[in-house]
């Protein structure tokens, strides 16, 4: 018999024990790949012989992804789940997993298993070296076409090169984190989350292991281009005060251009028969101030809204059903 969810304001089912391993996996329409994620993550954890939970987060699924979740859970109770209110976003669903998880290392992996489950014992393998973050640095990508590629590693180059922590290259979300990083995590409360710079700015011993990331097992890719900027804007104005400082220095050319232009306008007034252009100069004058202006103002409102997002003190998430997770977080 299917035992009966949680609801909000009910109390969570409790598994008793800390395993070695919590595996946190957000889910977001994946019914296709459910299965074989299961299948694949029981097979890799019992040749290493270590107790696990998998967690799995549904970011408010619209298929039937939490339904197979349940038949999960009832048919292996190593299995455990955390279904959220709405969709929350990715970002998110990684925290509510790592709230719930009570693993002494926590391994962090996307549900398209485009982050293969037979990688983890190469994480664990680290884990067990001394190091408190193993983090998967993607190689390759396979199946991704040239111009998203470029993308990505336009963005993690640039990310570096601004941001105020060392942030490693080509490295997602797939890492494993131990139980006293996990801990620290927890203790961060921002709500526009980039965990990959959240974990590098908790600092201890960190290492990266090289993979060949495969193409999706099935289903199609969540993440749009809308949201792929969104997540970039998070990392970017989360751990850089460069757009701020380039509004600055935006600030210092304009001013310089309109004292050399000034200088100009007396010289052509003062010294020579030419007279000043009107209607064209006056125009590119107007046009150019205006996009500096607006442009400064949008980085500015970048940070403002971040900060409005802060003091309104809102929980990062709301679960609406738990089942086979630890205590619930505060």
């Amino acid at each position: 018999m299917q035992p009966s969810p949680t609801r909000l304001n009910s109390q969570l089912h409790l598994n008793t024990g800390s395993p070695d391993l919590s595996i946190v996996v957000p889910i977001y329409n994946e019914e296709e790949i459910l299965c074989e994620l299961h299948r694949r993550v029981t097979q890799v954890m019992e040749s290493l012989r270590l107790s696990y939970e998998l967690i799995l987060v549904n970011d408010g699924s619209s298929d039937h992804s939490l339904a197979l979740m349940r038949q999960l859970h009832t048919g292996d109770p190593r299995v455990s789940y955390v279904s959220l209110s709405r969709n929350f976003g990715h970002q998110v669903a990684i925290t509510a997993g790592m709230d719930f998880a009570r693993g002494e290392a926590v391994v962090v992996m996307d549900g398209d298993l485009q982050d293969p489950p037979e990688f983890i014992p190469s994480l664990v393998a680290k884990w067990r070296e001394g190091f408190d973050v193993v983090y998967a640095i993607r190689e390759e990508r396979q199946g991704m076409s040239p111009s998203r590629a470029l993308v990505y590693r336009a963005f993690y180059r640039l990310l570096r090169r601004l941001a105020r922590v060392d942030i490693p290259l080509d490295s997602g979300d797939f890492r494993l984190m131990s139980r006293r990083v996990a801990e620290s995590l927890k203790r961060m409360p921002e709500r526009n989350r980039f965990v990959r710079g959240l974990t590098a700015w908790v600092g201890l011993q960190q290492v990266g292991v090289p993979y060949v990331r495969p193409s999706r097992y099935g289903g199609t890719a969540k993440y749009s281009w809308a949201k792929l900027l969104r997540l970039a804007l998070d990392g970017l104005f989360s751990f850089s005060f460069a757009p701020l400082q380039l509004a600055t220095w935006f600030g210092f050319v304009v001013a310089g251009l309109g004292a050399g232009y000034t200088l100009y306008l007396l010289y052509l007034r003062l010294f020579t028969d030419i007279p000043p252009a009107g209607w064209t100069s006056i125009m590119v004058t107007l046009l150019f101030l205006g996009g500096v202006q607006l442009v400064t103002i949008g980085i500015i409102g970048e940070y403002i809204g971040r900060i409005l997002d802060e003091v309104k003190q809102r929980p990062l998430y709301v679960v609406d059903e738990a089942c086979g997770v630890g205590s619930a977080p505060p």
